[in-house]
């Protein structure tokens, strides 16, 4: 995999040397911080009714009041963020007339479209690091869980990874970079909406609609719960786009 690095490190370049990778942090920490100040915010407005709440039989929960609803949050924020960083990956290389000499050139495709992907999660990663200090900073104000705050990031990340993915391959399908985001917003949204017609149908269906809805993998993280069927489906869903993009980008070889 020393040429999918390779590739990587080229795409990264030209995110790190250009400002869209600063644009798109700053918009994102923007508004993840935003939303992360007012849900604790929040919490600490209850806390001052601590009392009441406790003789109402609520507890106060720092890791289920204030973590698990800023990462249920923050992907939502990435949800929208995420089409940026990808559209670029196929659709700038055909807009700049380089997508044939990258087909033509010795590395082999799998490694070109594991290389696009790695360089994208590897900006995604960073960027979500970054707004790690929100939670960084509640050690110091209380004693949250550790526990649930590893496999909240881990399934935030696997996520992440699925809409990279999507990305990649919607931008394989056009030298349009706008095209490219749209389509990968529109089709994150969907499978992250598709759950939500589960009641509307049979229990057969209703349940395969709510396997199949990226969203609802993301609770038991959030839960400090690590799942094996959690873990399938987001690298299936990995795999299976990165797999897409590479049949269609092996298409236009015969083209």
């Amino acid at each position: 995999m020393r040429n999918a690095w390779i590739i990587a490190k080229r795409d990264l370049g030209s995110f790190f040397n250009s400002p869209i990778f600063y644009v798109v942090t700053t918009v994102f920490l923007i508004l993840y911080s935003f939303i992360f100040f007012n849900i604790l915010n929040f919490f600490s407005f209850q806390s001052l009714q601590a009392g009441q709440l406790q003789s109402m039989g609520m507890n106060m929960n720092l890791n289920e009041m204030v973590i698990e609803p800023s990462l249920q949050n923050m992907s939502v924020v990435l949800l929208m963020i995420i089409p940026v960083i990808t559209m670029r990956s196929f659709a700038d290389e055909k807009k700049m007339k380089t997508f044939r000499l990258l087909l033509s050139s010795p590395v082999p495709l799998r490694e070109i479209v594991f290389g696009k992907f790695l360089a994208c999660m590897i900006v995604v990663t960073v960027m979500i690091l970054i707004s790690s200090y929100s939670v960084g900073s509640l050690f110091l104000l209380g004693e949250p869980e550790p526990g649930p705050i590893f496999t909240g990031y881990l399934g935030v990340l696997l996520m992440a990874g699925c809409y990279v993915s999507v990305g990649v391959f919607a931008s394989s399908l056009t030298d349009n970079q706008i095209v490219a985001a749209v389509l990968t917003f529109g089709f994150s949204l969907f499978m992250w909406v598709i759950g939500w017609g589960a009641q509307a149908v049979g229990a057969t269906t209703g349940q395969i609609l709510q396997f199949l809805s990226i969203v609802d993998h993301l609770d038991r993280f959030l839960k400090g719960m690590i799942d094996t069927s959690d873990l399938v489906y987001y690298l299936s869903f990995i795999l299976l786009s990165l797999f897409l993009c590479h049949r269609v980008l092996d298409s236009n070889r015969w083209r």
